[in-house]
């Protein structure tokens, strides 16, 4: 149970706060529909880095292709030069998928919350990971900052009004940044894992027999 839960639910057992934070919710500008926007909003970012995945998957085979023909020409500057481009598309797949599992973690939690508490105790973590994403993706993805930079802007409006009903703030909360790390630090391993099993490895000159054998 995270510490706004803790202040959470005695306070809504007292009648009138309890009342006040269910009119809000329910109110002219309810949270649900707000949040299920931006999990809409997550979802088409996620897809938007899926097709940059494919696009870097499909640009990692044609060089890896050239790199191979290079090493059974004996040709050395060129399949080095192919190989650094093959590392340089490696990283670039790296953080688009650990962006993108991320993105996944979090819109996930955002579409199972179901009370106010709840809510609150997700949220804030998802904001840091935004944020964290959106730098990560400066280089590799730029026309994705747009995006998240509004998303993020949309769920730091609901955080500060929550904040400003219940008299809480979650931004200076060092749970929700520790939360933000956790879920990149398992997104970066994951997609670690995920790079070694679909990436094959960097030929050489060394390797011109494996490539040549089966011509």
């Amino acid at each position: 149970m995270s510490k706004f839960e803790k202040n959470w639910k005695p306070a809504a057992s007292s009648g009138s706060f309890g009342k006040k934070t269910r009119e809000t919710i329910r109110g002219p500008q309810p949270l649900k529909p707000q949040i299920q926007k931006a999990t809409g909003q997550l979802n088409q970012e996620v897809h938007r880095l899926d097709g940059a995945l494919n696009r870097l998957k499909q640009r990692e085979t044609s060089i890896f292709k050239k790199t191979v023909t290079a090493v059974q020409q004996h040709d050395e500057m060129t399949s080095k030069a192919y190989s650094n481009e093959l590392a340089e598309v490696k990283k670039m797949t790296k953080i688009v998928t650990q962006s993108k599992i991320a993105l996944e973690q979090i819109t996930m939690r955002l579409q199972t919350v179901t009370e106010f508490g709840d809510f609150t105790a997700v949220l804030a973590p998802a904001i840091g990971v935004i944020k964290n994403v959106r730098a990560s993706l400066s280089t590799a993805l730029p026309d994705a900052q747009g995006a998240l930079g509004d998303i993020g802007t949309e769920l730091s409006t609901m955080m500060t009004d929550v904040g400003g009903l219940t008299g809480a703030n979650f931004f200076s909360s060092g749970e929700s940044s520790e939360e933000a790390d956790k879920i990149m630090a398992e997104a970066a391993a994951l997609a670690e894992k995920r790079m070694g099993e679909t990436f094959p490895e960097v030929p050489s000159a060394q390797d011109e027999s494996i490539f040549s054998s089966g011509s």
